[in-house]
């Protein structure tokens, strides 16, 4: 399978008031990533509360970003599920409207704890959508499976027959570079950490990522990648150092999915609020962070329409 290559989006579901999902803001935002160079999306992902989501609801989601997308526009769908048999559903009708690839992180109940339960698992998402790139998403902090990820490539290696990798959203540099080199780097390991962009590339020879805080600060993600391939590590440095000090605003408001959805609202496309039971952010803590971000001159750095 060809290799993702330049950061995929994980972006945020838009809401109304009432609290029902808004299709109205996803064509906008798929051209605003794009001109802000991102690659793609992987909707209804953590970034996009999707555990939260009505299976109906992912499924509209999912049509219409693909519905939407630009030309080469790659549209990768979260199925993960506490219920296998909904994830089979989802992945089904992620292939059949045209959807680039599929992708899971392990559920968050019944926890998993063994590499065999997570590939069984992985397996029967995987076949309900045999065409299609399938992508693991391991993000143990979310779900408690504290898998070696090096095992579960061997165990997945020729069993899963469109198994294409991993999003890897894990602090172990050491890890992620093991993955990579595994098997002469068969598979895909996409970085998913958005702080760590620059060691990945200079030690893991990352070629592709998914991130969240791309949604509004894509152009300075994007440009370390750019500075990295033109040789300009003094650049690089920059900007990473600067996607961290974003990271550390948005981290003062309980994270991206929180903090980051309210800074889609401060650069111009309000995404509603979060669903209970996040603690959405109060008028005053808006100001605050708008505050906060105004002294690192975020809104001259940050993704343009």
């Amino acid at each position: 399978m060809d290799k993702i290559t330049g950061l995929i989006d994980a972006p945020f579901t838009p809401f109304y008031e009432n609290g029902e999902v808004n299709l109205e803001p996803i064509e906008q935002y798929a051209k605003m990533l794009a001109k802000n160079g991102l690659k793609g999306v992987f909707i209804n992902g953590s970034s996009g509360e999707g555990y939260m989501l009505t299976e109906d609801e992912r499924m509209r989601l999912a049509e219409r970003w693909v519905e939407v997308a630009p030309e080469g526009f790659k549209v990768i769908v979260h199925v993960g599920s506490t219920c296998v048999k909904s994830s089979e559903r989802l992945a089904a009708h992620a292939q059949k409207i045209g959807a680039f690839g599929i992708g899971a992180m392990a559920t968050p109940f019944p926890k998993i704890g063994r590499i065999e339960e997570l590939v069984k698992y992985c397996e029967e998402i995987a076949a309900a959508a045999p065409e299609l790139p399938f992508y693991y998403y391991h993000i143990p902090a979310f779900n408690g499976a504290y898998l070696s990820m090096l095992d579960f490539l061997k165990a997945v290696d020729g069993r899963i027959p469109n198994f294409a990798g991993i999003k890897y959203t894990y602090e172990s540099l050491y890890e992620y570079n093991q993955c990579r080199l595994y098997a002469n780097g068969k598979f895909d390991m996409l970085h998913g950490q958005d702080e760590t962009i620059l060691p990945c590339l200079a030690m893991g020879g990352a070629q592709g990522g998914i991130g969240g805080t791309t949604n509004y600060n894509g152009r300075c993600l994007v440009g370390i990648l750019d500075a990295w391939k033109s040789g300009d590590l003094e650049k690089a440095r920059e900007l990473q150092n600067y996607a961290q000090e974003v990271i550390n605003v948005i981290c003062h408001f309980r994270g991206n999915i929180v903090g980051g959805k309210r800074i889609m609202k401060l650069i111009g496309l309000d995404l509603g609020k979060n669903r209970t039971p996040f603690n959405n952010m109060t008028d005053e803590e808006e100001a605050r962070m708008k505050q906060e971000l105004e002294a690192i001159d975020f809104f001259n750095r940050c993704n343009v329409f």
